[in-house]
Formats: structure tokens, C-alpha cells, sequence
């Protein structure tokens, strides 16, 4: 083997995959088609599990503490207040992607990740014990052979294709430009609405301003590429009645409301993660936060594997988990498009759960489904309520540190003396609770005192047997 896992693609997912997979002890070799990391920053919303994630792992203090955050979303445009959430991270938090690259791109060479730039995946082949890639590189073709591979290489991936995935959903039916603009003077603009069409418009502390609109009516184009600037600037001008064709573009691209799903993230020895699994309308900053939350989810399970300390179902946990919660969250996309984009038909609508978000358990339901706070896993038998769901990072103590290796945790009220149940599970006293619960890497409790379960068998299912 030349590596244990190959990931295909250096965005956000690929880079945290890789550090998760080195936290875990696994080698990675990362190939990215890119020559140079993209200076494009598509995706700038992190929401709070994430949040919660990055600061888990140490990576919010490379980021210099929290960046500037919003207490204020949207569910398809109707404003929602996030600040009754139970995080010490409410809101949507404002990262550039590029900025937030950099982080994990820096984050996963420190860990010893291999990340391989101007490589463009090119075949794959899977034998009953490793994958093989093939790959033209900037000093020709390459093959490197190892245990897994993973495509984090976005909607169009070259990996999904090649490993034979089904992709089934629905294509665009409708669309928004996007572009970033230097040297214009607009309103800010939170989805308004206006008689043709929908606009929004954030000006940027550098100066640039971030314009999107949809014009009602107006299907999808069938694209190649990027819209020209001048698209843009046409159909703003209906939109809006205002000229920004003065303005100097940085970045122009297009977004439709296609929902696909790929029909299973692991077949064999491949696997999928973040677009590449799943293709949604970017609503929120969903679609990113959900890639990054697969990578922690699949890290160190693929890390466990393939350094020969759990089996290899572990990894069919990883599509059971990872492939319901994207299968609700291109539900929730789905409704937003409807009322996002929708012309005056879907007024009536928008009023009706304009004033259904008022109340307050309806808005922080729907605020936890945005910000991945909801997310209960099937992580063993029983039905206490604390199963499957994430540790609150207020009750985790000294216990944080044993996350931010990636490691495993027994959260215990009276903790016995002697070792621990596994090698790869620290154990540490609870903070306000009265029973034990066992937490796994990613911070979601796999086992709790008293469940049909005991905890040598949870141990052993999700980490395998003791050193």
C-alpha cells in the first residue's frame, strides 16, 4: 500500500477528513485537482455544531476565538432568531472558505496529512483489498494503491462516477447568480422581495459586496460553466431597477434547487462525503456544515479500521447515520427553495409560517434543524433520551481535551480507580449528571448507565477490542 486512505479533493471536507483521519493514527494522502488552494470563497456561514466541532478540536483558536457571528437566519428568507439555542455558539458564524481552507489545510499538514495539488483523478479500480487510483500529476501519470478511498471532490465528483455510485433526486428547476462585486454602492438586502424577483446584497468589510438574485419565473439555464458578469448584471437590473455594471467582478457563479442524494456512501472499499454525497440548493450555509459534520462522523471510524483496531462493519455505520441526516436536511432545503423562490403563489404560505416561527418552540426547532443540533444517531438499544445525541459542550470538562485528540470518552459520576475500558477512552468525572455515559470521537453519546447495553459491548462496537 502506498497510503491507508486516499481522499480525493482538498476543500473544507477533504482537509477534515484528513486531520480527523490522522488524529485517529491513520495515514492519508490527499489529491486535489487544484494546482493552488481557490481564492473563490463560495460557502462563508458556519452554524453552530460545527462551531461546536472546530472548537472540540482546538481549530477555534487557530481561527484567533470566535469570528463575528448573527443571531439572525432565515428559513427560506423568513427571518428566524437563532439565540435560544442551547450552545455556546448560537447564530450563523461568518468565515470566509478560503479563511476556513487555510485553517484545516494548515490544521491537517501539522497532524502529517500528504495533500498532493495538481493531481486529477482519472481511473479507479477496487480489489477485494485496497483501491487503486490513477491520476495525471504534474509530472505525469501516477497509480497509488490503499486500503480506501474517499471522495470529498464536490457535485460533480469524479470519484461518484468512477465508483459506480446511484445519484438519484431531481435536477434544477430554478436558479440564483451569485456574484462578488468590487466598487458599487447598493442597499443591503436580507431576501427582499420585490414585484419581479428576489435580491440580496451584503457589503463586506474589504468593500466587496456579495449580490444574489432570482428573477420569478425564470427556469434554470443549462450551464457549462459560470454566467458571465453581464447575466448578472441584466437580470439585477430588472430586479431591481439599479446598474451595477460599473462594478468589477471577483467571483461570478450560479446555484440551482437540485436535490440529489447518493443512494448509498460507501460501496466496497470507496466512499463519499460532503457534495459529492449529496447536491442541495446552499440555503444557510447547510450544505458546507453538513460536509464538514460527515468528515467527523466518517474520520475516525476509517481511522479505527484500517489501523486494525475495530472491524470493518463500523464503517456501515457511517452511510446509516450520515445518509439519514443529509436525507432530512435536503428536506428542509427542499421547503425553503419552495418558499424562497416561489413567486406570488407561495405568499399565502410564506405568512402563514411567518407567523408560526413567532412561537417559540416552532423557531428553535427549526433553528436546532439549520444548525445541526438536532442530529440523534441509532447508537445502541434502549430509548433513553441522551442515546445518539451530542454532548452539550458545557457538560463535557476535562473531558474536551480527550475530544480534541479524537479520542473516546466515559463521562462518569463517581469514576472507578484502575484503567479505563479501552485504550482509546479517557474517563473523567461528569459535570451535573447523575448517570455514566460513554461518548464516542465525535461527541455523540453511544452508551448511557442503565441502558439494555453494557458498556464493555458498547466499547467494543465502537472501539473495538482494547490494546
Amino acid at each position: 500500500m502506498d497510503t491507508q486512505v486516499i481522499i480525493v479533493g482538498a476543500g473544507p471536507v477533504g482537509l477534515m477528513l484528513a486531520g480527523e483521519l490522522r488524529l485517529g493514527g491513520a495515514e492519508a494522502v490527499v489529491l486535489e485537482r487544484l494546482p493552488a488552494p481557490t481564492t473563490e470563497s463560495r460557502a462563508s456561514t458556519l452554524h453552530a455544531r460545527t462551531m461546536e466541532i472546530f472548537a472540540q478540536r482546538g481549530l477555534l483558536e487557530r481561527l484567533g476565538g470566535p469570528p463575528p457571528n448573527d443571531l439572525r437566519g432565515h428559513f427560506g428568507g423568513i427571518p428566524l432568531d437563532f439565540s435560544g439555542l442551547r450552545t455556546p455558539y448560537p447564530g450563523q458564524w461568518k468565515v470566509q472558505q478560503t479563511r476556513t481552507e487555510e485553517l484545516l489545510g494548515g490544521w491537517a499538514a501539522e497532524l502529517g496529512a500528504d495533500v498532493r495539488r495538481g493531481y486529477e483523478v482519472r481511473a479507479l479500480t477496487q480489489a477485494a483489498d485496497h483501491v487503486e487510483v490513477e491520476a495525471d500529476g504534474p509530472d505525469g501519470t501516477v497509480r497509488l494503491r490503499a486500503r480506501f478511498v474517499v471522495g470529498c471532490d464536490g457535485e460533480e465528483s469524479t470519484v461518484r462516477r468512477l465508483g459506480g455510485f446511484a445519484f438519484p433526486g431531481e435536477d434544477a428547476g430554478r436558479e440564483l447568480l451569485r456574484a462578488d462585486v468590487d466598487g458599487i454602492e447598493v442597499p443591503n438586502r436580507r431576501f427582499e422581495r420585490l414585484p419581479d424577483g428576489l435580491a440580496i446584497a451584503a457589503r463586506r468589510p474589504d468593500g466587496v459586496t456579495r449580490v444574489m438574485v432570482h428573477e420569478f419565473g425564470r427556469p434554470a439555464a443549462a450551464r457549462a460553466g459560470d454566467p458571465d458578469f453581464a447575466e448578472v448584471v441584466k437580470v439585477w437590473e430588472r430586479v431591481t431597477g439599479e446598474d451595477i455594471g460599473h462594478g468589477t467582478p471577483i467571483w461570478v457563479n450560479a446555484f440551482g434547487d437540485a436535490a440529489r442524494q447518493a443512494s448509498e456512501y460507501r460501496r466496497g472499499r470507496v466512499l463519499l462525503a460532503g457534495d459529492a454525497a449529496h447536491r442541495q440548493l446552499p440555503a444557510g450555509g447547510q450544505a458546507l456544515n453538513l460536509g464538514l459534520q460527515d468528515a467527523v462522523n466518517l474520520g475516525w471510524k476509517l481511522a479505527a479500521v484500517v489501523t486494525g483496531r475495530a472491524a470493518d462493519p463500523l464503517l456501515d455505520t457511517y452511510h446509516e447515520e450520515r445518509h439519514a441526516v443529509g436525507r432530512r436536511v435536503l428536506g428542509n432545503i427542499r421547503a425553503q427553495a419552495r418558499i424562497l423562490l416561489g413567486g406570488p403563489e407561495v405568499e399565502p404560505l410564506r405568512a402563514v409560517l411567518g407567523e408560526l416561527i413567532d412561537y417559540p418552540r416552532v423557531r428553535d426547532r427549526l433553528a436546532s434543524t439549520i444548525s445541526g443540533l438536532d442530529v440523534r444517531y441509532a447508537t445502541g438499544s434502549g430509548d433513553h433520551p441522551l442515546l445518539g445525541v451530542r454532548v452539550p459542550p458545557d457538560e463535557l470538562g476535562a473531558g474536551g481535551e480527550a475530544l480534541r485528540a479524537a479520542r473516546g470518552l466515559l463521562l462518569h459520576p463517581e469514576p472507578p480507580d484502575g484503567p479505563g475500558p479501552h485504550d482509546r477512552v479517557d474517563v473523567v468525572r461528569a459535570i451535573g449528571r447523575s448517570e455514566a455515559v460513554l461518548v464516542r470521537p465525535d461527541g455523540y453519546v453511544a452508551w448511557v448507565a442503565g441502558t439494555g447495553t453494557g458498556l464493555d459491548a458498547a466499547v467494543r462496537r465502537w472501539f473495538g477490542d482494547p490494546r
